[in-house]
């Protein structure tokens, strides 16, 4: 489980593919002690080390995961949000976070109001019904609260802060974004679905 603050900015190294699986190799932040088998969070990916070497950790996406995520778009050079996976203790400063992406938003618009930038990203409409104004969703991993939801797409407001340490402050209309919608609104849907009370 993850909290959807990023903690580092890394770059991928080098992807290759093995028997229709994804293997790619992001650079250690500086200051990391990666363990095998730890998960973390990439691009809002729940992904598991598998190797390490040259001050570079592996992980390894299956077709589903580069089906239904940005993944399978990743190059050498690319940057990518990190953060590792939340331990007893540690601060909730975002939102939980689990790294299962729902789906895959598409950036259709950016612009400045007052001091923040406003992004408006489209999504399949069968995922608004968890999106809520004020409520948390998470884009490529990072915490965000929705500005405004409407059929098929919502906006969030990104502060100096998240553009300067997450790969937001780089981000272009067209672009492909992870999208996590939040874990409880999926759970109380689902509920109230079994229940008879919610409409699909």
């Amino acid at each position: 489980m993850f909290t959807g603050i990023i903690k580092k900015l890394s770059k991928v190294d080098r992807i290759s593919w093995q028997k229709g699986s994804l293997f790619v190799e992001i650079k250690i932040p500086r200051g990391w002690d990666i363990k095998l088998g730890e998960s973390i969070s990439v691009n809002g990916v729940c992904s598991t080390v598998n190797k390490i070497s040259r001050g570079n950790f592996t992980v390894e996406y299956m077709p589903e995961t580069v089906k239904k995520t940005t993944v399978g778009d990743f190059q050498k050079g690319k940057e990518v949000n990190l953060e590792r996976s939340l331990r007893v203790g540690d601060l909730m400063d975002g939102h939980i976070v689990q790294g299962h992406v729902d789906c895959v938003g598409k950036i259709i618009e950016i612009k400045k109001v007052k001091e923040s930038i406003v992004i408006k990203i489209k999504v399949p409409k069968e995922f608004m019904k968890f999106m809520a104004p004020k409520g948390s969703v998470s884009i490529d991993g990072i915490s965000l609260t929705i500005v405004e939801s409407k059929k098929n797409w919502f906006t969030v407001s990104l502060v100096s802060y998240t553009l300067e340490n997450t790969n937001l402050g780089k981000i272009k209309v067209g672009a492909k974004v992870n999208i996590e919608t939040d874990a409880i609104a999926k759970y109380i849907f689902n509920i109230l679905k079994n229940t008879g009370h919610a409409k699909c």
